[in-house]
């Protein structure tokens, strides 16, 4: 489960911008590229929260 993630993580580091590199459409008043960058920043950040959740060395307390 937990490389699934970091792998769902990587994706826009592997070249995808690349692929979708164009100005229209525009979603939420940006242009297409703008979105799927910030979009990934708050996907990453949310995926990097449920490893760490998931992660057994976090269960023990201090």
């Amino acid at each position: 489960m937990k490389k699934l993630l970091y792998g769902l993580s990587a994706i826009p580091a592997i070249g995808s911008l690349t692929v979708i590199n164009k100005v229209e459409p525009f979603v939420l008043g940006m242009p297409f590229v703008l979105f799927w960058t910030i979009l990934w920043v708050f996907l990453t950040a949310i995926f990097l929260l449920i490893v760490n959740k998931l992660d057994p060395a976090n269960k023990g307390g201090e």
